[in-house]
C-alpha cells in the first residue's frame, strides 16, 4: 500500500502543513488578510498529508469486501489496514474492536444502543452534547460539575457506590439484589475549557465498583497520545474531523462482548452473514460477530482511510514534540488575554490545570457573538460564540442555572438589532454566551499572534463597524459607516 503514502518532510519545529493555510478573506474595513483558523474545536483542517494520501488513494477507489475485482480488492485491504492502524494509534488491547462510524456522536449512540437493558449510566453535566444525550433511554444519574480533578473522582466514587439494584433484579427476587451492569462515561479534555480530566484515576473508580467506561477522546485525541490499556478505559470515541481528517468518519474502540451480544446498530447489508426465508414467510439473520456487526451498508473507505493517514501523520511527527509546541501557544493566548482585565477566562480546574489548546472567555460590556463578529470582519479571525453543544457547562462556568435552557447564536436580539448582554443582579453586564479559541498541530504563532493584538484593540478601542442580528447571526452592517 505504499503507492497511497504520501512523504512527510516536515520540520518537528514548525506547524504541520494543513489546507487552507494560504486561503485570504475580505476584511469589512477594506482589503484581504490571511484566514486565521482559530475554530479547531469545532473542525480541525485537514493535514496536507492526509490530503495527500486520499488524492493518491482516488484512483483506486472501489467498494469494499465480497468485491472480486482488483480494486475491490484493494480497497478492502485498505480499508481493514487503516483499522489495524487506529487499533496501534490508540493502544487497543488485542481482543478489542475498532468499529468505524460517522462521528463521536455516532459512536456514542452506537454504545447506548447495545447496552444491556438494566445498565445505569454515570455521566457529568460537563460532557458535550455528544456524549450527555444518548443515554437519554436508560437510567441515567448526571453529575454535577466538580471544580478540581479530585473532585470529579470522589463524586464519581460516591455516585457509583450509592447506586440501586437493577430493576430488573428486584422484579425476579421481589428484593433488592445484584446492582448490575453500570457505564460511566467521561470526556478526555473539555471542548468548554480544553482542562484534562483524570481519566485513569476515572478509570481505577469505575472498574473498582464493577462498571464500565467510556472516554470521549474528540478534544484529546488530536492533542495528545492516547494508551486504551494504559488508561484502562474500556472504550474510546472520536471523530476524524477533529483529527485533521476530513469526510465525516469517527470510531468507537474497545471491549467486544457487549457489541457482540446487541443487535445490529442498523440492520442491513455487510452486518449480516446468513439470511434466509423461514417457512411462515419470515426472514432469519445471522450476524456478524466482528466489527462488521455494527457497521451496516457501504463504508465511508476514503473517510476511514483519511483517519488512519492523520493517525500516522501524528505519529511520525511525535506528540512530544506536538504537545510542546501547542503548550507554547496555550501559553501565548492565556498570558494575554490575562493583559486585558475586561476578559474572564471559563475554568473548572483552575488556572493551573493542564489543558490542551481549548480556552474559552467573555469580555465584560460585549455580547460574544458581537465579539467573535468584528474578530471575523475587522480582523480575519475564525473563533466560536455560543454554548459550544455543552449547554449546562457553559451555564454553570457563566454563573447561571445550569438548568437554565440554552441557545446557540445571537440569543434575545430581533432582526436588525445589535446583540446585547444581560444586567446582572449587580448594576453589571454578562454575557449570555462564550467565545471559544482553539488551534492545535497546524497553527501558526502569526494567528495567535493577530488574535492577541485584535482582543486587546476591540476592548480598548471598540469595532470599528456596526454590527446587526441576521438569520440568528450577528454579522457586518453591509449598509453602515465605518465607525
Amino acid at each position: 500500500m505504499s503507492v497511497f503514502t504520501a512523504a512527510a518532510d516536515q520540520s518537528l519545529c514548525t506547524p504541520l502543513p494543513v489546507l487552507g493555510k494560504d486561503v485570504t478573506v475580505p476584511l469589512v474595513t477594506g482589503g484581504e488578510v490571511a484566514y486565521a483558523a482559530l475554530d479547531y474545536a469545532a473542525s480541525a483542517p485537514a493535514l496536507q498529508r492526509v490530503w495527500d494520501d486520499v488524492a493518491a488513494y482516488a484512483p483506486y477507489y472501489g467498494s469494499v469486501h465480497r468485491g472480486a475485482g482488483y480494486l475491490s480488492q484493494l480497497s478492502t485491504d485498505l480499508f481493514e489496514n487503516s483499522r489495524a492502524t487506529v487499533a496501534e494509534f490508540l493502544g487497543c488491547r488485542a481482543e478489542d474492536q475498532v468499529i468505524f462510524t460517522r462521528s463521536t456522536t455516532d459512536s456514542l449512540n452506537l454504545l447506548a444502543a447495545v447496552i444491556p437493558a438494566d445498565c445505569q449510566v454515570f455521566v457529568y453535566e460537563t460532557e458535550h452534547h455528544a456524549s450527555l444525550l444518548p443515554w437519554r433511554d436508560a437510567r441515567v444519574t448526571y453529575l454535577n460539575a466538580p471544580r478540581t480533578p479530585a473532585q470529579a473522582v470522589e463524586t464519581l466514587e460516591r455516585a457509583l457506590a450509592d447506586r440501586a439494584p437493577s430493576p430488573s433484579s428486584q422484579l425476579r427476587s421481589g428484593r433488592s439484589g445484584p446492582v448490575g451492569p453500570a457505564l460511566v462515561c467521561v470526556t478526555g479534555a473539555s471542548n468548554v475549557t480544553g482542562e484534562l480530566w483524570p481519566v485513569k484515576e476515572l478509570a481505577a473508580v469505575a472498574h473498582a465498583h464493577g462498571a464500565r467506561i467510556v472516554l470521549d477522546a474528540a478534544q484529546l485525541a488530536p492533542h495528545h497520545p492516547i494508551d486504551i490499556a494504559e488508561l484502562d478505559v474500556d472504550w474510546v470515541a472520536f471523530s476524524g474531523h477533529k483529527l485533521y481528517a476530513p469526510f465525516g468518519s469517527g470510531v468507537l474502540a474497545g471491549r467486544a462482548d457487549w457489541l457482540q451480544d446487541a443487535e445490529p446498530y442498523l440492520a442491513g447489508g455487510g452486518a449480516s452473514r446468513k439470511v434466509a426465508r423461514r417457512t411462515d414467510g419470515g426472514v432469519d439473520v445471522e450476524w456478524h460477530s466482528t466489527a462488521a456487526r455494527h457497521e451496516a451498508g457501504s463504508p465511508n473507505v476514503i473517510g476511514v482511510y483519511s483517519i488512519a493517514s492523520a493517525c500516522k501523520a501524528l505519529t511520525q511527527a511525535g506528540f512530544d514534540n506536538l504537545v510542546a509546541r501547542e503548550q507554547h501557544l496555550v501559553t501565548a493566548v492565556r498570558a494575554g488575554l490575562a493583559d486585558v482585565p475586561e476578559v474572564k477566562v471559563l475554568s473548572l480546574f483552575g488556572e493551573d490545570a493542564p489543558r490542551v489548546g481549548v480556552i474559552s472567555f467573555v469580555v465584560e460590556g460585549w455580547n460574544s457573538s458581537h465579539f467573535a463578529a468584528a474578530l471575523s470582519a475587522e480582523y480575519g479571525i475564525g473563533v466560536r460564540d455560543g454554548l459550544f453543544c455543552a449547554h449546562p457547562l457553559v451555564r454553570t462556568l457563566l454563573g447561571s442555572d445550569p438548568q437554565e435552557v440554552g441557545e446557540c447564536g445571537v440569543p434575545e436580539a430581533g432582526t436588525g438589532e445589535i446583540p446585547q448582554s444581560r444586567t446582572d443582579s449587580t448594576g453589571g453586564t454578562r454575557s449570555l454566551n462564550a467565545i471559544r479559541v482553539s488551534f492545535g498541530a497546524g497553527t501558526p504563532d502569526e494567528h495567535i499572534e493577530r488574535f492577541v493584538r485584535a482582543v486587546k484593540e476591540l476592548v480598548s478601542k471598540g469595532a470599528q463597524w456596526q454590527y446587526r442580528t441576521e438569520d440568528g447571526r450577528c454579522v457586518p452592517d453591509r449598509g453602515a459607516a465605518q465607525l
